[in-house]
């Protein structure tokens, strides 16, 4: 891996899984890897050292945001995104492209970048690709994207239209990007499309980037086109680079995702369902606010280890939502990243030991027993 301090290595291979690590100049991520969202420079309600304690190994912050507020200029001054959060190990930034391209009606593309009215005033502002480069390495953050054009997974006019920006960007955030210490990832667009998905990623990999993301996907787009893209890619992205899978989260694409050869997640869903009172455990979700559990004395899932679930029963919980009370909020996403990153951590176990078809069938059944029998209360 280019850059200072960083190495991307496999240490096993299952099939097409694989377990590996990515040294960091703050610290080394063990592959597959899942990456909370802390967008305002915070996962939301959970302090760094829940996140230590939790095993988190990356943070994801977004650049659209911390360029708004506080500003990426004032971060640098006050030491960086690391000392600022006061969070040690690895932080990923992306480049700020898919909240731009979202303000349907508020931004307008071009050719050179996009200009865009923040959702907070109406105030306007311009990302290029080198604004977007500069406003990351300010930030200082380990893992840093290029400037892509997120289009509409199923209109193929705008996404080769699309591609064409994106490549062009990509070729000048590998010129602007200066920071030794920072590792730039290529984003592979182009919708459902395999012709454009090979376009995009034959044309990436020709810039030797560190690692590559693969963005657009999860977007709306039928479960099998996901799945197919990512068999597409795993025959086009080299083996010896890192690969991150964009805004995924459920335990039945990570396992899916994984065993057509990627790496690295990041998804805000189990921090975000966690404070609407949504439980995740490994056979499916728990709607806390049922009734059902009005007078349940189960924890949220009798086989964890987490906090949460060694003290508060399913009752208990469910009244800290009924009243309103924060701590409810805290107590589930302590609980639904644990229950990630246990996730990743026994996936990874099981690419180790060679056994991963096997967790992959017993995930896979068990979230469909789930689909046809939910507990009561629960979410599909």
């Amino acid at each position: 891996m280019s850059g200072e301090g960083f190495r991307f290595s496999l240490t096993a291979r299952d099939g097409r899984a694989r377990a590996g690590f990515i040294d960091t100049p703050h610290g080394r991520i063990l592959t597959p890897c899942f990456a909370p969202v802390g967008t305002q420079g915070a996962v939301k309600t959970i302090p760094a050292w829940d996140l230590e304690a939790l095993g988190a190994q990356l943070v994801l912050a977004n650049t659209y945001h911390l360029y708004l507020r506080p500003g990426d200029e004032r971060i640098a001054r006050l030491g960086g995104l690391h000392r600022f959060m006061g969070w040690n190990g690895p932080i990923l930034t992306d480049s700020g492209g898919f909240q731009i391209f979202s303000l349907q009606g508020l931004r307008e593309v071009d050719d050179d970048g996009v200009t865009f009215r923040s959702h907070l005033d109406g105030s306007l502002h311009r990302f290029t690709p080198e604004k977007a480069i500069r406003i990351q390495e300010n930030l200082g953050a380990d893992l840093i994207m290029c400037l892509d054009e997120c289009a509409p997974p199923m209109d193929y006019d705008y996404n080769a239209k699309a591609l064409e920006r994106t490549h062009r960007w990509a070729e000048r955030c590998r010129a602007a990007h200066t920071r030794r210490d920072q590792a730039l990832f290529g984003i592979v667009q182009g919708g459902v499309f395999e012709d454009l998905r090979t376009w995009s990623a034959r044309f990436l990999v020709s810039l030797d980037f560190p690692g590559y993301a693969i963005g657009g996907l999860s977007v709306g787009e039928p479960r099998t086109l996901t799945y197919r893209v990512l068999d597409l890619m795993d025959a086009l992205l080299p083996e010896e680079k890192p690969r991150y899978l964009m805004g995924v989260g459920t335990l039945v694409d990570f396992v899916e995702a994984v065993a057509r050869g990627v790496d690295l997640f990041d998804c805000v869903m189990p921090t975000r369902v966690a404070r609407h009172g949504t439980a995740i455990t490994r056979t499916g979700r728990l709607n806390l606010r049922n009734a059902a559990y009005a007078e349940d004395l189960r924890p949220i899932d009798e086989q964890c280890e987490c906090l949460t679930c060694r003290r508060f029963s399913r009752a208990y919980l469910r009244h800290l939502f009924n009243v309103g009370e924060p701590l409810a909020m805290y107590l589930t996403t302590l609980h639904n990243l644990h229950t990630m990153f246990r996730f990743m951590e026994e996936m990874r176990q099981a690419i180790l030991e060679g056994r991963f078809a096997d967790f992959r069938a017993a995930v896979v059944e068990r979230q469909a027993a789930f689909a046809m029998d939910p507990e009561p209360g629960a979410e599909s």
